[in-house]
């Protein structure tokens, strides 16, 4: 299976975290949700991959190319959208438009006029009268409008309402009917992730924490809820991660049959969404950090 992204061995230093020789395949074809906390890396990681910072080491790769040599072609092949607004503000979508279309050797005004139409966008106005919300559609609108093979996203739901958000997760199905296109988008919003996505990547402090298939990790990872009580150095090991209050506790396991055989009917085991794994795997990686 061919991968449309490639991170090998990609370290980077900053102040509040750094990337140690991390390692990253994106396969071509699906969608791929990228998740963590806020100033955790998952912006830094998109700006690596779209060659906006370079690795300090490492190489990065699109559709087996390094931009060393091939940047022009690759980003020909990409459509980005960014968590904010990119463009000269005092510019008309419309000029955008005209500016950009050069840039791609694929640029579908048709097609651009439909998504304009579609988002209810004025070609006429100036971006700096655009709403945050309409500013994403523009950007989105643009995006997709070169028929790009990869689609790389930064937030691309922040600030859009809810009827808008759930209408552009059906745009970006209908993208995925072409089985050569790939996404690769993040967001705080893991009920859309959870609604399309193939894989998932988590991502704390720049270390990768895990990078599986959606219906795998929904199947891997189980929700306990209990007493305290039940709670000792020996039954606290079946659990990846605890969160105790006054008199109950939550976890997360990987062996709910175990877990059941030891603690039978008094513990309550439930399916563990997408934020309660994401919360208890970062809560563990923390504390390993901090031992």
């Amino acid at each position: 299976m061919n991968n449309v992204i490639e991170l090998r061995s990609i370290s980077k230093e900053f102040k509040e975290f750094s990337f140690d020789s991390i390692d990253l395949q994106i396969k071509q074809g699906y969608t791929t949700g990228l998740i963590g906390a806020n100033g955790t890396g998952k912006t830094t990681l998109i700006k690596l991959i779209m060659n906006l910072l370079k690795p300090d080491e490492g190489e990065v790769r699109l559709f087996g190319l390094d931009y060393a040599t091939h940047e022009k072609s690759i980003k020909d092949r990409i459509g980005f959208v960014f968590d904010s607004n990119i463009f000269y503000e005092s510019l008309k979508l419309k000029d955008i438009s005209r500016i950009i279309a050069p840039a791609y050797t694929q640029w579908d005004s048709d097609q651009f006029q439909a998504y304009v139409d579609r988002f209810e966008l004025p070609l006429n106005k100036p971006i700096k009268h655009f709403s945050k919300g309409m500013q994403m559609k523009a950007s989105i609108a643009l995006a997709l409008s070169h028929h790009a093979e990869l689609i790389i996203m930064d937030e691309p739901t922040a600030g859009l309402d809810p009827t808008f958000r759930r209408e552009l997760l059906d745009i970006f199905q209908e993208e995925m009917l072409n089985e050569n296109r790939s996404i690769f988008f993040s967001t705080h919003t893991t009920s859309d992730l959870e609604r399309f996505a193939d894989y998932i990547v988590l991502i704390d402090q720049g270390e990768i924490l895990f990078h599986e298939r959606m219906d795998e990790l929904q199947e891997k990872y189980v929700l306990v809820k209990g007493s305290n009580e039940l709670l000792d150095r020996d039954t606290e090991a079946y659990f990846v991660h605890i969160e105790r209050t006054q008199n109950l506790f939550q976890a997360l396991t990987t062996d709910p049959a175990q877990v059941q055989q030891v603690f039978g009917e008094y513990v309550v085991l439930e399916k563990a969404s997408l934020d309660d794994i994401m919360f208890h795997m970062k809560a563990a990686h923390r504390q390993q950090l901090n031992k």
